[in-house]
């Protein structure tokens, strides 16, 4: 297995990817190439992949605001989960962000991903019950669901 960060020549295979994967949230705007472009271009050094044979199996997708941290779409490709992967590509963007001077990282995942839940929660992320999470959309965004 080969870690690396991430480059937008490697958009195609992380967004054929992230449709493989069940249970996650994307929109067609933030998750566009555009989109991701913007984030990589903002956060070079926290995003990273996993590849075997040529091919991406794992993806996570780490920003900072310069205060606190935040995980998007850690994703694993079915036939290499339970292997570390989620866990080294996890250790990897929570080092990045520490040499960036970030002391806490957030994350969303829906309540009804299961997997994705018990990962989470095996990597010391605590489920916060006192707070509201709420959105606005500053533009129409259409909602892709897998």
């Amino acid at each position: 297995m080969i870690y690396r960060l991430m480059e937008m020549t490697d958009y195609q295979s992380i967004y054929d990817l992230w449709m493989s994967c069940k249970n996650m949230g994307f929109n067609d705007k933030d998750d566009s190439y555009d989109g991701i472009k913007k984030l990589l271009d903002r956060n070079p050094n926290t995003c990273f992949v996993a590849i075997c044979d040529n091919i991406i199996v794992g993806v996570i997708l780490a920003t900072n605001d310069g205060r606190r941290g935040f995980i998007h779409h850690l994703a694993v490709h079915d036939s290499y989960r339970r292997q570390g992967i989620a866990s080294t590509l996890l250790d990897m963007a929570m080092d990045a962000l520490k040499n960036e001077g970030i002391n806490k990282v957030a994350l969303l995942c829906f309540k009804y991903n299961e997997a994705g839940n018990n990962f989470w929660e095996s990597q010391g992320f605590t489920l916060r019950t006192d707070i509201n999470y709420r959105n606005k959309a500053l533009t129409e965004l259409i909602r892709i669901d897998t």
